[in-house]
């Protein structure tokens, strides 16, 4: 017999470019401030480059495209938050994402946790765009986002 799903999920979100990204808690690896960003060749805008981390050198990805921050809006200090990778490829097991400011946990239940998608085509890299309370948010498209890379990258 399987296990039930759970009633709750314990998220964070990621204050990310003028939006927030909603995550599994366990997605996150670790969060740290922005060091050396080395550029890659021929990258498209939302591909920042590559960055050092526990002796990994994992693509760092801006989700800018996604949504631009306002002009009035606060400078907050770049900060990275390294994910898991969600695919199997062993020379890419993270991820990193440029974010603004500190991450949030919340626990979410699906009551909590509403679509908001308004038929428009989602840019590259969304999953879905939700409202978590009075927050408005996207799921990242992890997989899609890895599949990517790891061509563009030629990871094997």
């Amino acid at each position: 017999m399987s296990e039930p799903l759970p009633r709750e999920i314990r998220c964070v979100l990621i204050p990310s470019a003028g939006v927030r990204l909603l995550l599994p808690n366990a997605a996150v690896a670790e969060v740290i401030t922005l060091a050396g960003v080395e550029p890659v060749a021929d990258a498209p805008s939302w591909l920042l480059g590559r960055i050092a981390w526990r002796g990994w050198s994992i693509p760092l990805v801006s989700f800018d495209h996604v949504a631009s921050p306002a002009d009035d809006a606060p400078v907050q200090a770049t900060r990275v938050a390294v994910l898991k990778a969600v695919g199997r490829h062993p020379d890419m097991p993270y991820l990193a994402v440029l974010i603004h400011g500190f991450p949030r946990l919340a626990t979410l239940n699906a009551e909590l946790l509403l679509p908001t998608h308004d038929g428009h085509d989602l840019p590259f890299g969304v999953r879905a765009r939700v409202l978590v309370r009075d927050d408005t948010a996207v799921i990242p498209d992890l997989e899609a986002l890895e599949n990517t890379l790891v061509e563009m990258l030629a990871v094997a």
